[in-house]
C-alpha cells in the first residue's frame, strides 16, 4: 500500500506539473489569436450581455470555413489543443478523486486487517455500486450542456444542471437501502459477520459521500461542457490536500480509526462539491449560471428517462469488470488468481483515468460541434480523439509487455502472484490497448445522444456473449482466471467495441447534427413534441 501510495503522489505531482504546463501553453495561445472554438456568439449574440467567454472570443463562423478548408495536419494540431485542453485537466482531477480511495486503504491498512477489509469493502462494494450509477446519470448532461452550448443557448445549461441536481438526489434516496442495511446484505452473501458489522458501520459514515455525488458529478458536467476545466482540476487538487490532511488528524492523532477515515473522505468529497458548487454560482459561470429556476421542475420525465439510459450505459461496463473479480474468487486456489487479477486491475484501473478523460473530452467536443450544427467537425473531432488516445494506449501497452515480469513488485513481493501477474502481462496489455478505443466510442455516443442504444448494446455484448463464454473458458474449459478474462474480454469488451465502431463510421454526422437542432428545441421548451 505504501508503494501504491507513493507511485500514486508521483503520477498526481508529474500530471499537475503537465497541467500547469499546458495551460500556460494556452494562455499564450489564446493571446496570438491562434485558438478557436465552434460556432461562438459575438459580443451582440450574448444572451446575457456579457463580453464573451475569454476562451472562445476569437471564433467565427468564417474562422469555422477556413478551419475546415485548411490541411490536415494544421486542422489536426488545432483539434488536439482543443480536445486537450479538456484531457489534461480531467486526468488530474480523476487522480486526485482516485486518490482520495488508495489513500485511506493505505491509512487503514495501518490499523489492522478488519479495517482494512472494511473500508475496502465499503468503498468498491457498497459505494461503487452507487458510484456507476450516479455518474453515468449525470453524462446526460454531456449530451444536453454539450450541445446547447455549441448552439449557444446558454440559459439552458444551468436549468439542465438544476433537473440533474433534482433527478440525481431523488436517486440518492432511493438508494439508501443499500448503504443502512449493507451488514445483513454482506453476511448474507457470506462475508464474517465482524467484518460485515463493521462494513456496515463503514458505509453509514459514507452516507454523506453517496450525496454529495448528486451535486458534484453534475457540477463536474456542467463546467466540462463549457470548457471550463481548470476550476476543476484546481479544486480537486485543494480536495486532495484536505483529504490527506484530515485522513492523518483523525486516523493517527485524533484515533477515530475506521470510522475517521470515512469521515475524512465525506469532508474531502464535500470540499470538492462545494468548491465547484461556489465557482459555478458566484461569478464563474456569468452566461450559463442565471440562478436558481422554476424551469428546472419541468421536462423531468423526459431527463429522467434520458438520466436512467446514461446510467444504465455506464453501470453496465462498469459492473463487468467487477463481476470478474468476483467469478475469478470462486476457482479452485482463487487467492493467487484473485491477488493478481486484482493487481492487474489495478494498474488497469490507473491507466484507465486517461481513456475516460478523453471519454469526457470527446463527449464535450463532438456535443458542442453537433449542437453548432457543424457535423463535418464532429466527425473529425471524434478522429483526432480516437487517434490520440490509441498512440497513448500503445505506449502504455508496449510498457506493460517490456516489463511484464517487473511490474508486479510495485504492490507484491509474493513469487507465486507475481508469477501469476506475468501469466496475465499479455491480457492486461490487450485490455489496455483495447481501453484506448472503447471509451473514446462511448464518448462519441454520449455527445451524440445515444445512450439508450449503447445500454442495449452493453448488454447484449457484456451479459450474453461475454459472461457465458468467460464462464466456458474458465470452468469448462478450465483455463482458469485467463480463460474468465480472455473471454469477457474478447467476447464483450471487443465485440461493444467492433459494434460502436461500425455505428460511429457508418453514422451520417450531417443528420445528427439536425436531431441535435431538434433536440435543443424539444428540451428548451418541453411541450414540444420530437418527431
Amino acid at each position: 500500500n505504501l508503494s501504491l501510495l507513493l507511485y500514486l503522489l508521483f503520477f498526481v505531482s508529474f500530471q499537475f506539473r503537465l497541467f500547469t504546463f499546458q495551460n500556460l501553453q494556452n494562455l499564450y495561445t489564446f493571446s496570438t489569436n491562434t485558438y478557436c472554438y465552434p460556432a461562438m456568439p459575438s459580443k451582440e449574440d450574448s444572451p446575457l450581455g456579457e463580453a464573451n467567454h475569454p476562451l472562445l472570443e476569437h471564433h467565427s463562423l468564417k474562422d469555422e470555413r477556413d478551419e475546415q478548408d485548411q490541411k490536415l495536419l494544421p486542422r489536426f494540431w488545432i483539434e488536439s489543443k482543443k480536445l486537450w485542453h479538456i484531457v489534461g485537466p480531467t486526468i488530474f482531477s480523476r487522480i486526485a478523486s482516485y486518490s482520495m480511495l488508495v489513500i485511506n486503504q493505505a491509512f487503514a491498512g495501518h490499523l489492522g486487517d478488519l479495517e482494512l477489509g472494511a473500508i475496502s469493502i465499503a468503498q468498491t462494494v457498497v459505494v461503487g455500486f452507487n458510484f456507476g450509477l450516479m455518474l453515468g446519470m449525470a453524462s446526460a448532461l454531456e449530451t444536453l450542456c454539450g450541445q446547447a452550448f455549441g448552439a449557444k443557448k446558454y440559459y439552458m445549461l444551468g436549468v439542465y444542471l438544476q433537473r440533474s441536481w433534482i433527478v440525481l438526489f431523488i436517486c440518492c434516496i432511493l438508494l439508501l437501502p443499500l448503504y443502512l442495511f449493507a451488514s445483513p446484505v454482506l453476511k448474507l452473501l457470506g462475508q464474517p459477520d465482524d467484518l460485515a458489522e463493521l462494513t456496515g458501520t463503514v458505509s453509514m459514515w459514507l452516507i454523506p459521500v453517496h450525496f454529495a455525488f448528486a451535486f458534484q458529478f453534475p457540477l463536474q458536467r456542467f463546467l466540462q461542457c463549457q470548457l471550463k476545466t481548470a476550476p476543476i482540476a484546481w479544486v480537486s487538487l485543494v480536495a486532495l490536500l484536505v483529504h490527506v490532511f484530515v485522513s492523518w488528524l483523525f486516523m493517527f492523532k485524533l484515533e477515530f480509526g475506521v470510522i475517521g477515515a470515512a469521515a475524512a473522505i465525506s469532508i474531502s468529497w464535500w470540499v470538492l462539491t462545494l468548491g465547484l458548487f461556489g465557482y459555478s454560482v458566484w461569478g464563474g459561470c456569468p452566461q450559463t449560471w442565471a440562478g436558481f429556476s422554476v424551469e428546472a421542475f419541468s421536462g423531468l420525465w423526459e431527463f429522467l428517462k434520458l438520466s436512467a439510459a446514461s446510467g444504465v450505459m455506464l453501470c453496465l461496463e462498469n459492473w463487468y469488470y467487477k463481476i470478474l473479480i468476483v467469478m475469478t474468487g470462486n476457482l479452485d486456489n482463487a487467492e493467487i488468481a484473485v491477488d493478481a487479477l486484482s493487481i492487474c486491475m489495478s494498474i488497469n484501473s490507473l491507466e484507465l483515468m486517461i481513456p475516460l478523460a478523453f471519454f469526457a473530452a470527446t463527449g464535450v467536443r463532438v456535443a458542442n460541434e453537433l449542437g453548432a450544427g457543424n457535423g463535418k467537425g464532429a466527425k473529425f473531432a471524434t478522429t483526432v480523439s480516437v487517434v490520440t488516445s490509441v498512440i497513448i494506449g500503445l505506449f502504455f501497452s508496449m510498457l506493460i509487455l517490456i516489463l511484464h515480469d517487473k511490474i508486479g513488485y510495485i504492490f507484491s513481493y509474493s513469487k507465486p502472484v507475481l508469477d501469476e501477474v506475468n501469466n496475465l502481462s499479455l491480457l492486461l496489455a490487450f485490455t489496455i490497448l483495447l481501453n484506448s478505443v472503447q471509451p473514446i466510442l462511448s464518448g462519441v455516443a454520449v455527445g451524440s445522444g445515444w445512450q439508450s442504444y449503447v445500454a442495449y448494446i452493453n448488454l447484449g455484448c457484456y451479459y450474453i456473449i461475454g459472461l457465458p463464454l468467460g464462464i466456458l473458458m474458465g470452468w469448462v474449459f478450465k483455463v482458469g482466471v485467463m480463460g474468465i478474462w480472455a473471454g469477457m474480454i474478447f467476447g464483450g469488451t471487443a465485440t461493444q467495441t467492433l459494434i460502436l465502431s461500425i455505428i460511429t463510421i457508418r453514422c451520417n454526422w450531417n443528420k445528427e447534427a439536425e436531431i441535435a437542432k431538434l433536440r435543443m428545441t424539444k428540451w428548451a421548451n418541453p411541450k414540444h413534441e420530437l418527431n
